[in-house]
């Protein structure tokens, strides 16, 4: 599900309908739609974030990052499409982010509200993880490529590729999630009264001070899952089911033992200004190709024809016995497909 349906409710309407439904109800998905909650959360239970505060007067917040060292990450506290996190390098650029936000309202209501925290430079992992409201099961851990420039340079966008598994995720780190992440957020979030039935998100960085969560998402997240859920090895109606049924410790959860490798084909100018209405080619020579998937984002079917409709247009995923393999194999569909002004990063799966 996306992001809106489940801070709106959807989930609460099937259930008072008396429908079965995967996803979290409105009170538990507030981990996402309220940042500042999720950030009050991990502290209130002692779950390793970065520093922040939290800020609904603006003239409190501009105080505050005058005061501040620099870089500053500035969060929208609301849902913002993925667009909702600046990085700010300077003073100037944290008062462009603050004036956006909080006065000109280019997020709505969703920057009404703005959390500031400490900027951390180290490696960024992703953990899907399965969840019954009482039980947490991690999935394979990916890398999520943010900017819209090789090199991590640019923008942040919503994800221009991502690759499974992360080098970085050991095993020991993996143990140490469970205990001192994954675990306490579910335990946390029921003794809360909001328990979290359907998938979280957890957006970790692995600092020289430990790990830390970055974010909590509410659902899948893209272009992660274009990369975790082509390793699933086990049926995925079963995983739901068993997530709604409360009994998702009585399942065994397998994963092929490959890489995958996701690479985001964009509109040119992503993501500010970009045009749509552009044929895509070059989509029918992928169509028998093994390991190679394609996830349509930002396309539509127009007199026939394929043609862009979003900044984010396709996602190609390689699948291969390693990253190197499964990196190929995603390039290789890449070549394949073309578009006026299409755009894409060189170096996914490279960091």
């Amino acid at each position: 599900m996306m992001d809106d349906p489940l801070a709106a409710g959807i989930v609460d309407a099937f259930i008072e309908a008396g429908l079965s439904v995967f996803g979290p109800k409105k009170n538990a998905a507030i981990i996402e739609s309220s940042k500042a909650y999720a950030k009050e959360l991990m502290k209130k239970y002692n779950i390793p974030t970065a520093a922040y505060e939290t800020f609904d007067d603006y003239e409190k917040a501009l105080d505050y990052i005058k005061k501040s060292s620099h870089p500053l990450v500035i969060k929208a506290d609301g849902l913002a499409l993925g667009k909702g996190v600046i990085i700010c390098n300077n003073l100037s650029e944290s008062e462009t982010a603050l004036k956006e936000m909080m006065l000109k309202k280019k997020f709505g209501k969703s920057g009404g509200t703005v959390v500031i925290e400490e900027f951390l430079t180290w490696p960024e992992v992703t953990v899907l993880s399965f969840c019954d409201g009482k039980t947490v099961v991690p999935m394979v851990s990916s890398q999520d490529h943010k900017r819209a420039y090789d090199n991590d340079i640019g923008l942040n966008t919503g994800g221009m590729g991502t690759f499974s598994p992360s080098k970085y995720y050991t095993s020991e780190i993996a143990k140490e999630c469970n205990e001192t992440i994954f675990k306490p957020t579910i335990d946390a979030l029921i003794k809360e009264n909001r328990p979290f039935t359907g998938i979280i998100y957890f957006g970790l960085m692995l600092t020289e001070n430990g790990l830390k969560v970055i974010e909590y998402n509410s659902r899948f997240g893209d272009p992660e899952t274009q990369v975790v859920l082509p390793r699933l090895d086990t049926d995925l109606f079963t995983i739901f089911k068993a997530c709604v049924d409360k009994t998702l410790d009585q399942i065994e959860i397998k994963w092929k033992d490959s890489a995958a490798c996701c690479v985001v084909a964009a509109s040119g100018g992503y993501p500010q200004s970009y045009k749509k209405g552009y044929e895509i080619t070059g989509l029918d020579e992928l169509e028998s190709e093994n390991g190679l998937y394609v996830f349509h984002a930002g396309t539509k079917l127009s007199e026939g024809k394929c043609v862009t409709d979003g900044g984010r247009v396709l996602g190609i995923t390689g699948i291969g016995e390693n990253l190197d393999a499964a990196i190929k194999k995603a390039y290789d569909g890449v070549a394949k497909v073309r578009f006026k002004d299409m755009h894409y990063r060189k170096d996914i799966g490279r960091k």
